[in-house]
């Protein structure tokens, strides 16, 4: 969306020569005339609006990344429905931000890295880069691992070729990104997201938990100090640094390939429902997990790996859940693999300006997992430590984004307002406390 589509229309005043009366059918203004070309253009494909869905939906899966599946097991096995209450506030922190890298890029018709390489020297270009770079290897690590732990799980696949054999597969699943395959790809990583959905929620039905247990675990309190560490860990690393990045590129690569875009309103109020939807699904399932620990594994031991989770599961509730979960956590993997890749090859394109192939990019996250998985005698830990990694990239995604989102130049009359902008410092300011802590915390051995 160019700069210049965010300047409305405006119906004749009183000054005017001749004022056309309107009637309710009538546009009124230059995006209400485009809202109803695009209404009558998206016939064919159902509702308008339905056209719009779908960025969201693909950002959302670094939600549901095997990282997140094993801390919110553990939380529920440690502390049963005692955190409950984290996972809402931490998904009702991830619509305001996801949200914002939406709005910014339909608003500005430019992603976030292109944005901050507009704005900064060479040097400072790369060095932004090579953080970024470092954030998504990071990334990658610990779907790479997840993926290959699933096949494990499921065919006694050792790890090292079962993440040769994610690679490959999430590789094929990026030649679908981009040009007029790009709405293929979307329809891809929702299929895989709903299979996550099934995959870990299946437990929840052999073995339904009290509503009321439920509840009380939406009351905010803690109970030990240790509890307090496990929810500055699920609330730290709830935003992902590359789901920032990439949401703000998704809503306008969703209209690749020639498509005509809905005005600049139409694309957010969209984008609102988009990224609700979104997120309330991946919000379900990390409940659905901290649910079924809490319910069926609380006190048992061994639940802090994914391996130990997949086996407390099965013990029980049988093979077939535990099979179940399996074949969700293989599909987490493939679909934040993707994800990860294709948002490191748009942050090397908005700061670099290099347009790498996807499969070169795919290479660089992919060889530091698999030598990892070659290497480590416990790939589980490398969870850990890419966790941490992660978190130092956190406020280089969220500080320019607040800012951006409030300079009235940039934005025009879609800026923040001063409430909006205060809500969203008070949420950026809680994520990076959060994540400072847990660093501080890591490193001094203490969580």
């Amino acid at each position: 969306m160019k700069d210049g589509t965010r300047t409305e229309g405006r119906a004749g005043g009183p000054g005017d020569a001749t004022v056309t009366p309107r009637t309710d059918a009538t546009p009124h203004t230059e995006e209400e005339r485009q809202d109803a070309r695009h209404t009558a253009g998206s016939q064919r494909h159902g509702h308008a609006l339905a056209g719009i869905l779908g960025p969201a939906f693909v950002a959302a899966v670094a939600y549901v990344d095997p990282g997140n599946v094993a801390a919110n097991i553990t939380s529920g096995a440690r502390y049963g429905f005692l955190l409950v209450w984290v996972l809402v506030l931490a998904n009702a922190m991830s619509v305001l931000i996801q949200y914002q890298s939406a709005k910014l890029g339909i608003v500005t018709g430019k992603s976030l890295p292109q944005l901050l390489g507009e704005r900064m020297g060479d040097a400072g270009r790369f060095l932004f880069f090579m953080q970024a770079e470092v954030i998504a290897i990071a990334t990658d690590l610990a779907e790479l691992i997840g993926g290959a732990i699933a096949l494990k799980l499921l065919f006694g696949i050792p790890l090292f070729w079962g993440g040769c054999i994610i690679g490959a597969v999430s590789t094929v699943l990026l030649h679908f990104q981009g040009g007029s395959t790009h709405r293929m790809f979307e329809k891809i990583i929702i299929a895989l997201l709903l299979v996550i959905t099934f995959g870990f929620i299946a437990g929840l039905f052999m073995d339904p938990p009290s509503p009321a247990d439920v509840l009380g675990g939406l009351v905010p309190r803690f109970s030990t100090v240790d509890s307090v560490l496990m929810a500055s860990s699920m609330l730290g690393a709830t935003v992902m640094p590359h789901a920032i990045y990439l949401h703000s590129t998704l809503v306008n690569d969703h209209y690749s390939g020639g498509q005509r875009k809905p005005s600049t309103k139409r694309l957010l109020l969209g984008s609102k429902v988009d990224v609700v939807w979104a997120l309330v699904l991946a919000g379900s399932v990390n409940l659905a997990l901290l649910i079924l620990a809490a319910n069926s594994l609380y006190g048992m031991t061994g639940t802090d790996s994914i391996e130990g989770a997949q086996h407390a599961i099965v013990t029980v509730l049988g093979p077939v859940i535990g099979t179940i979960f399996s074949i969700g956590l293989l599909a987490s993997s493939l679909s934040s693999t993707s994800v990860g890749t294709y948002a490191g090859s748009e942050i090397m394109y908005g700061l670099l300006h290099i347009k790498a192939p996807m499969w070169a990019c795919r290479i660089v996250t992919l060889v530091p997992g698999l030598t990892v998985l070659w290497f480590a005698s416990n790939p589980t830990e490398a969870l850990v430590i890419g966790q941490v990694i992660l978190s130092i990239g956190i406020p280089f995604a969220i500080i320019p984004l607040m800012r951006y989102t409030h300079d009235r130049e940039l934005m025009g009359e879609y800026v923040d307002g001063p409430v909006k902008h205060a809500v969203f410092i008070l949420v950026a300011a809680l994520i990076i406390a959060l994540n400072v802590a847990l660093i501080a915390l890591t490193l001094l051995g203490i969580s």
